[in-house]
């Protein structure tokens, strides 16, 4: 494995990007102020909630996000979904046509679709017959033009997370920027990259509310990483990205408890995972530490058509490279996984 290296940030950039001006909004001229008469936006004047733009740097949410996370104001970019900040990484740091990047698989799929649409070869490494990570391969298959590492920890499908240790290395010796995609960090023992952020320049840390917090509708994606890296994010992300009143609606959620629902997935996850794994229909139930099992099954196309005509959904991994016969199924309330053990009982 490569020694630890030093990370020049600025040689990860695309030129253009270096060199951009940002576009500045109205509201980036005003510093503070008594101002009760707004003429600079072109809005218009009548009040009703929505007709004002809404505030572009989110520095209210960031400072309830800096203080949830503690993480300082400066090191939080607030996205549209973490799929704007996936395809911001591309746009930042690979060259359309000449970088590439790198991605175990099987993962989240769209990290290949944000690298298709900026047109940057993707490598991808598949993980090692018990879904561990490949270091060595991965370290391997980079060159002089690999700009980007995407590692999701607990990993989608597979739903395993990575060993810290193994992850802080990576950042090391990798000489290009590491993105650990933790969406599912929540229901895992093995812990968030959040505190050694300061360790590793080139990494940055993706997260969401879309999962335990249970906002997927709000659309709300979090990249933490150092000023250098969210100022970049700043200047090539949309003015106006969050709107108004998703960023109202998130500062009042993020001040509920959701511990007891963090607990009784995690119970229901372990109650679930007996009750599968007794059935004559599954194969192999995999070690979890997301809210979903990745589950192998006597035909899994079968399986899914039969689910479907009951009325419940899973998504079916069959097709997908390493998860051959396999369905993703995601733990849902007591009720739900009841009549899901129930289904699959008459199989």
């Amino acid at each position: 494995m490569k020694s630890v290296m030093q990370h020049d940030i600025f040689s990860y950039v695309r030129p253009n990007i270096l060199s951009l001006a940002p576009y500045s909004t109205a509201r980036d001229d005003y510093k503070g102020g008594d101002i009760s008469v707004w003429l600079d936006a072109n809005e218009s004047p009548y009040e009703n909630g929505v007709n004002r733009y809404p505030d572009p740097h989110q520095k209210a949410l960031k400072t309830v996000l800096s203080e949830f996370k503690d993480i300082p104001m400066d090191q939080i970019f607030v996205g549209n979904g973490s799929d704007e900040a996936i395809d911001l990484v591309f746009r930042i740091f690979c060259r359309p046509g000449i970088d590439n990047a790198i991605a175990i698989a099987p993962s989240y799929g769209m990290y290949a679709v944000a690298a298709a649409i900026n047109n940057v070869a993707l490598r991808e490494v598949q993980l090692n017959e018990n879904f561990s990570l490949p270091l060595e391969k991965m370290l391997a298959m980079s060159d002089e033009r690999t700009k980007l590492m995407w590692v999701c920890s607990p990993n989608n499908p597979t739903g395993n997370a990575f060993p810290r240790e193994q992850l802080e290395s990576l950042a090391d010796s990798f000489d290009g920027m590491l993105v650990v995609d933790e969406a599912y960090v929540d229901f895992s023992d093995e812990g968030t990259l959040l505190d050694v952020l300061h360790r590793h320049q080139n990494l940055i840390v993706l997260q969401t509310l879309s999962k335990a917090w249970g906002m997927a509708g709000l659309r709300l994606g979090m990249a933490f990483a150092s000023p250098v890296v969210i100022n970049l994010f700043a200047q090539v992300k949309y003015p106006y990205n969050i709107n108004a009143p998703t960023q109202t609606e998130i500062i009042r959620r993020l001040r509920e408890d959701i511990s007891g629902q963090i607990a009784e997935i995690k119970e229901q996850r372990q109650l679930l995972a007996v009750a599968l794994s007794e059935l004559p229909c599954i194969k192999k139930v995999y070690p979890t530490d997301a809210n979903f099992f990745l589950v192998r099954v006597d035909d899994a196309n079968f399986l899914y058509d039969v689910l479907v005509s009951k009325g419940i959904i899973v998504r079916n991994r069959a097709h997908v490279k390493g998860c051959e016969g396999c369905v993703r199924i995601t733990i849902g309330t007591p009720k739900e996984n009841l009549r899901l053990i129930e289904t699959l009982q008459q199989l």
